[in-house]
């Protein structure tokens, strides 16, 4: 079973073909990050005029990849949200007239789903239930996962994301954007020798991230900062201590089987060594790219939603705050 997918949350346009949720024929990606790095950041009416220039021929190299014709395809998936509206609207039309144009199933999907469901990709094997640490720009959180679509949220940020935070720490120091591969490189020359605080919450599987990323301003602004590379190693060290402390403990709470690792700062190398030295249980991280947004995993998520006979109508709407529960 074939599922096209198309993902268009924020500013990567993709299309994908994937087979009965684990097979990835294609996997199709036209990043916007230089036209954005000039700014520091996404600009939403930017990416969704670059998403219309870029979402025809972006399908067009997807089927092509795949060697497959509309009449091969089972559905087709595309992100409702969370992410930027006009976005998200582009990828939403695009899958809607291609389902209506083909008279194909139409399955809309959780883009936190999606990034949960880029560790079936390929031949893992995953045992229920299991603990997923989402993390990227946008979202940081703990899902415990009964089965498929059955989810529970244990955590989320209470303000920063690990990634936005990642982003405004390189901002503060100079380093570019995008911020989290910024901060990791720049970490590789430096030593973790400048004291910053965590925010433990204790009591509660939540996150904080917006008490190191001031703290890290506020010597900045002091001329405390004699090294960038330091002070980069100094605050992921911070954000990973937390990120995988708690998500430890919540598996050992929970007696799950496996920790799954997804989202952007999935990305990261030392957050992955890191959590696989201190979990007990097996840990599975998807590669790089499919950490990142891309469509495979929307393909993934939709092939599941499918055989769970979960479609839309014509009607599907874009959630621009769309929550995982």
């Amino acid at each position: 079973m074939k599922i096209l997918a198309i993902e268009t949350s924020c500013d990567e346009t993709a299309a994908a073909v994937v087979e009965d949720g684990r097979k990835m024929l294609s996997n199709q990606i036209a990043s916007q990050v230089e036209i954005h790095a000039r700014y520091g950041g996404v600009v939403p009416e930017v990416a969704s005029r670059q998403h219309l220039l870029s979402i025809i021929p972006v399908l067009k190299e997807a089927m092509v990849e795949a060697d497959v014709g509309w009449q091969d395809l089972a559905g087709v998936a595309v992100t409702i949200g969370p992410g930027l509206a006009g976005s998200l609207l582009v990828g939403v039309n695009a899958a809607k007239a291609a389902a209506m144009a083909h008279n194909l199933p139409l399955i809309g999907v959780n883009h936190l789903e999606g990034h949960l469901y880029a560790n079936w990709l390929g031949d893992k094997s995953i045992d229920f239930p299991v603990v997923c640490l989402i993390v990227s720009g946008g979202h940081s959180g703990l899902v415990l996962v009964r089965g498929h679509g059955d989810y529970a949220v244990l955590g989320r940020t209470r303000d920063d994301a690990a990634g936005e935070a990642f982003d405004k720490a390189a901002r503060i120091l100079g380093l570019g954007y995008p911020g989290g591969p910024a901060i990791e490189q720049a970490a590789k020359g430096g030593t973790v020798s400048i004291p910053l605080p965590r925010a433990w919450l204790k009591g509660s599987n939540d996150f904080s991230f917006s008490g190191v990323k001031t703290a890290l301003l506020r010597l900045a602004e002091a001329g405390k900062i004699s090294s960038a590379a330091d002070a980069a190693a100094s605050f992921q060290e911070a954000v990973i201590d937390v990120l995988v402390t708690k998500t430890v403990a919540v598996a050992k709470e929970r007696r799950v089987k496996q920790v799954l690792l997804a989202g952007g700062v999935a990305s990261n190398a030392m957050l992955r060594q890191r959590l696989a030295e201190k979990s007990p249980l097996p840990v599975l991280v998807p590669p790089p790219i499919l950490c990142t947004d891309n469509a495979a995993m929307i393909a993934a998520c939709g092939y599941y939603r499918l055989q769970a006979g979960k479609t839309n109508g014509l009607d599907l709407d874009v959630t621009p705050g769309l929550k995982l529960s």
